[in-house]
């Protein structure tokens, strides 16, 4: 079955200031989430993301030898598969699904994900944007998770952003995909390799703001 795609997060606008409220009340979200939270639960933060992979692929810069014009493969087909990504920079781990839409449908079987990869023994606080798909009443959040979203308009407080600019320059980028079922093949392939390099998702995606300080 396909599902409608929803709208996608609103883009940066004008705002000054969001970025320094968020990081100085993030301590204080963080430590009402942790006081709620059972004894013997470890709270960690996690952040969340998609991303569009498609037939018509990005081109990247690459190295070749001086006066010379490398090739670069550029497909004009439209198929198309989103990534939904998480990671939790202070383990270095993460959790993804790729899904043919960026939907509901698709968020929920990622939030089943990442409460598999987070346990019992833990509790994510899961952080994410205001795309229609995270904010729905229809989604239904594991008990090991608690959602806290940012601000709108402010994907630079989100490193998942970082990690697909990674995963894209690395991996995904001058290349052709014959199909779906190529693309969904790719980006699992990127992404495991990207999990077995924990000290590189934690490079990428700490945020000294976003660590927890506070014992639960």
């Amino acid at each position: 079955r396909v599902f409608a795609h929803d709208g996608p997060a609103a883009a940066r606008g004008p705002g000054p200031g969001d970025d320094r409220d968020v990081q100085k009340n993030f301590p204080a979200t963080v430590a009402e989430i942790i006081a709620k939270l059972p004894g013997g639960v470890t709270p960690e933060i996690w952040f969340q993301d998609e991303m569009r992979v498609g037939q018509k692929n990005p081109q990247v810069r690459q190295w070749a030898p001086t006066s010379t014009r490398p090739r670069q493969p550029a497909d004009q087909r439209t198929s198309s598969g989103y990534v939904f990504g998480a990671v939790a920079p202070e383990r270095g781990v993460g959790a993804a699904v790729v899904m043919p839409r960026a939907n509901t449908r698709g968020m929920q079987e990622h939030l089943a994900e990442i409460s598999r990869q987070v346990g019992s023994e833990r509790h994510a606080i899961l952080v994410m944007d205001q795309a229609s798909w995270h904010t729905t009443e229809s989604l239904r959040v594991p008990a090991n998770i608690s959602i806290v979203l940012l601000p709108p308009k402010s994907p630079e407080l989100n490193p998942v952003e970082k990690v697909w600019q990674y995963l894209r320059q690395t991996f995904l980028s001058n290349r052709v995909f014959e199909g779906y079922d190529t693309i969904v093949d790719a980006c699992c392939d990127a992404w495991n390799i990207f999990m077995e390099m924990p000290e590189t998702v934690t490079s990428i995606s700490y945020r000294s703001w976003a660590a927890i300080t506070t014992s639960p």
